[in-house]
Parts: C-alpha cells; structure tokens; sequence
C-alpha cells in the first residue's frame, strides 16, 4: 500500500490529480492518502516528480521495531520471570496468527488471479 514521505513530498499535487478515486489530498502542503479509499492502483507512485509515493515494503523495518518496542513496553506489566515468558509466548502466538491470516488472504487472492473466470 502506498504511503507518502513527507520529506519528499513537496505538494504540487500531481498525484492528487491523477488519482482515479480521489484518494489523495494535499493537507498542510503535503499529499495524504486515505486508505480507505485507495485502489492501489499505483498511479501515485508513477506520476509523482518527488519519488514522494512509496511502497509500504520499506516500512518492514520499522514496523518490526515498532512491534518490538510495544511488546517490551506491555512486558513491564508483568512481575515475575515466568509471567513474563508467559505473555512472550502469547505474542509469539498472536503475530503467528497474524502471517497466518496474511498466508491464508494470500492464498484466496492468489485463486482468484488464477481463476479466469472472476477476471
């Protein structure tokens, strides 16, 4: 999914206007993209002079860090070695949950490209 950098992003507003759904707006003198209205259709990341549009690819790393910071910051609630190990495991369990739900859209979405008939 697209987001926008906004140290990049110099609001001349090209991707707004060539967006198909009217997804994009220029806030503050920046371009926001509202998700819930985003296609992905990628228009933003091709018309964009800035190279301001990006793939949300690049955010893995954060992401990751931001997952870690939480659960060492939830971690805090608890007292004992054993309460702690305890609620790792429960995380574990949930981002296991998490790919687990990515694997299983992915799957769904992988039949439907190969379904010609839902094209």
């Amino acid at each position: 999914m697209p987001w926008v950098d906004k140290n990049k992003c110099n609001g001349c507003g090209i991707c707004a206007r060539e967006c198909p759904v009217g997804a994009i707006s220029i806030k503050e003198g920046k371009a926001e993209i509202d998700m819930e209205k985003c296609i992905r259709c990628g228009k933003c990341h091709e018309v964009c002079p800035q190279d301001a549009v990006r793939h949300d690819s690049e955010k893995i790393p954060q992401e990751v860090e931001d997952n870690l910071e939480k659960t060492k910051r939830l971690m805090k609630n608890f007292e004992t070695k054993e309460e702690k190990k305890a609620f790792l495991e429960r995380m574990i369990k949930h981002y296991n949950k998490e790919r687990k739900v990515a694997e299983k859209t992915i799957e769904e979405i992988t039949n439907l490209l190969t379904a010609e008939d839902d094209l």
